[in-house]
């Protein structure tokens, strides 16, 4: 959402993984006796054991094709219990039966209730009780938490978490059935990303902001050179949210990011990728399908989510019912910072796609722009079209 980071400078604000290492080899007769070896195709469950180069190793969860050798640092999936000899311990082969709470979540298990941003700290935010009220709409996404004092998540990167007109308005919406989805980062701004020099330390900023609001979901909008196109804070990211997911397992982990009118572009294509290739476990991957220089914002918001769709099967092989399910829209109300259009009827439609292919997430920029002003240009409290007050919200809230 680019206008909100432009908003932001001119307003309120103005890796590597690590992989244990592996010891030599003893000789040793005393070394315990080695596991079955690990079988990249078995699924292996916790407490399950295998051996591999000379070591054994202990499964804390469940996993494929994660080699105990390169996956049993801190915050990895096996246990090293050191040197194995002597022959193998008879055990009972893993189960290739997939476990009660799979890596990949089931179809429609994954979906969420549209969650429109809000801006607490700028644009005229409405109250949160009028919107619920007059929309049906059941979670904001709250923007935007950044870096203060280096590696410490703040509201604004100012006002810390527990005070000021963020958590004030926060209550409000919890009061008023609102859920919230802290958003994390965005287009401008000092981002703990960048701040936070290991995934450990960013991890821990995350798991601050989770405690500070019993969270369900996090939202992790990751732009510009500082984050999105830069390789190591990328990795770093992916990095935490691999720990958040492993320490809060029913928390959903959300990645933002900007596309093409296509899909993702080489950046897009190398979060998801890396997803992967660092086992990041993220449940929902959502791009902002405006800003881009569209004419037709509703075909050009298939054709992205499509793109995204099938990056998404052949990295993790997913179906397309899976990958859709992985898969979110963030769109922009009325004009965009490049006055590309967005009516209610083509948000409408764009809903109608995203409920028919099974998405995730469905959002907006911003419910402080669901108001009318033809002619009003891209401004921070109404959305430069004619349209009613909460619009967009209340189609949002149909998802």
């Amino acid at each position: 959402m680019k206008l909100s980071r432009k908003m932001l400078i001119l307003g309120s604000v103005a890796v590597a993984g690590t992989a244990a290492a592996v010891l030599p080899m003893a000789t040793s007769n005393a070394a315990a006796a080695c596991a079955p070896a690990w079988s990249a195709s078995a699924v292996y469950v916790k407490d399950n054991t295998a051996s591999q180069n000379g070591h054994n190793y202990t499964a804390k969860w469940w996993t494929q094709n994660e080699a105990p050798a390169t996956h049993s640092g801190q915050w990895d999936v096996w246990i090293d219990n050191g040197v194995c000899g002597g022959g193998t311990t008879p055990t009972t082969p893993p189960t290739t039966k997939p476990p009660t709470t799979p890596t990949t979540p089931p179809t429609t298990g994954a979906k969420m209730a549209s969650a429109p941003y809000v801006y607490p700290g700028w644009g005229n935010p409405p109250a949160p009780a009028d919107v619920a009220k007059a929309t049906g709409v059941k979670a904001f996404t709250i923007a935007f938490v950044l870096a203060s004092n280096g590696c410490n998540p703040a509201w604004d990167g100012e006002t810390g978490l527990t005070g000021g007109v963020h958590a004030s308005y926060i209550a409000q919406a919890r009061a008023a059935g609102i859920d919230i989805v802290p958003s994390v980062g965005g287009w401008s701004g000092n981002k703990l990303g960048p701040n936070c020099s290991t995934p450990e330390a960013l991890a821990g900023a995350y798991q601050k902001i989770i405690d500070a609001f019993q969270l369900k979901s996090i939202d992790i909008d990751i732009e510009n050179s500082d984050e999105f196109e830069n390789t190591v804070v990328q990795d770093r990211i992916l990095n935490a949210l691999k720990i958040v997911k492993q320490k809060n397992p029913s928390v959903k982990t959300i990645l933002t990011f900007g596309t093409t009118t296509t899909g993702p572009n080489y950046y897009g294509t190398r979060l998801v990728q890396q997803a992967k290739a660092l086992g990041a476990n993220i449940d929902i991957f959502t791009q902002m399908p405006f800003d881009f220089g569209a004419s037709d914002i509703y075909t050009a918001t298939v054709n992205t989510t499509e793109g995204l769709k099938n990056l998404l099967k052949t990295t993790f092989g997913y179906t397309d019912a899976q990958a859709y399910s992985h898969v979110g829209i963030s769109g922009m109300n009325g004009l965009s910072d490049q006055q590309e259009l967005t009516t209610v009827d083509t948000w409408t439609k764009i809903r109608d796609y995203a409920k028919s292919k099974g998405l995730s997430r469905f959002t907006f920029w911003s419910v402080n722009r669901d108001r009318g002003c033809a002619g009003g240009g891209v401004v921070s409290n109404c959305s430069g079209i004619a349209q009613g007050d909460w619009d967009f919200t209340r189609i949002s809230a149909g998802f």
